[in-house]
């Protein structure tokens, strides 16, 4: 049996290995909670729950699918470019030159920008603690 194939396996049985162990000995709580649906920015309530759902967030997931294979396909140029001429080079900057334009035209359209709807605002009150709590300071120095 070769190192690589004796690798491979032992990998293999580690994986399994350790499943079974999760499985075994891991606690094991469901509730509902546990079953609804999670996002940021999105808000999910009792009954609403894998009925409505942002389409923004489908449509964020595809963009970063898409980039994803971007990666994908301009991976082995990269790898190998000591062997490409200036064809190669040439194919991957109109590819590149493509899938950028894509995305500034996604980010024209807003269609990366997704609506909270959390109140974050807290910088009015961290910014009256910090004054205050420096005017004391500077006021016992006086």
């Amino acid at each position: 049996m070769s190192s690589m194939t004796l690798f491979i396996l032992f990998v293999c049985i580690i994986a399994v290995l350790f499943l079974v162990l999760n499985l075994l000995f891991a606690p094991h709580n469901p509730y509902a909670e546990k079953f609804s649906s999670f996002e940021c920015g999105f808000h999910s309530f009792l009954g609403q729950n894998r009925s409505q759902f942002n389409v923004k967030f489908f449509i964020f997931g595809l963009c970063f699918l898409l980039f994803d294979l971007e990666i994908t396909l301009v991976f082995p140029f990269a790898v190998s470019q000591s062997n490409n001429e200036i064809y190669g080079l040439i194919v991957v900057l109109i590819f590149l030159v493509l899938i950028t334009l894509g995305f500034v035209y996604e980010l024209g359209k807003g269609a990366l920008k997704i609506e909270s709807k959390q109140n974050t605002d807290f910088s009015s009150s961290i910014n009256s603690t910090i004054n205050i709590s420096f005017i004391e300071k500077n006021s016992t120095r006086i």
